[in-house]
């Protein structure tokens, strides 16, 4: 899964923890590592609040381009 590693380098890039955005997501930390390393799968409205946070697309994030517009 391309996303997962994407989802760990734009946090990253954004300056925040998991835990942090857990909190957004309302879920918790250990949930949340597990979408980045690929143990779950992204839920669909986690994936809209993330495109929201970090201003960039699902195609973005999903791995379906590979820069930020």
């Amino acid at each position: 899964m391309e996303y997962c590693k994407r989802l760990k380098e734009i946090r990253i890039a954004n300056g925040y923890t998991q835990k942090q955005i857990a909190f957004i997501l309302h879920t918790r930390q250990e949930q949340y590592s597990k979408y980045e390393s690929g143990k779950r799968e992204l839920p669909i409205r986690h994936l809209i609040a993330l495109c929201c946070l970090y201003k960039v697309s699902s195609d973005y994030i999903l791995g379906l381009e590979k820069f930020v517009k």
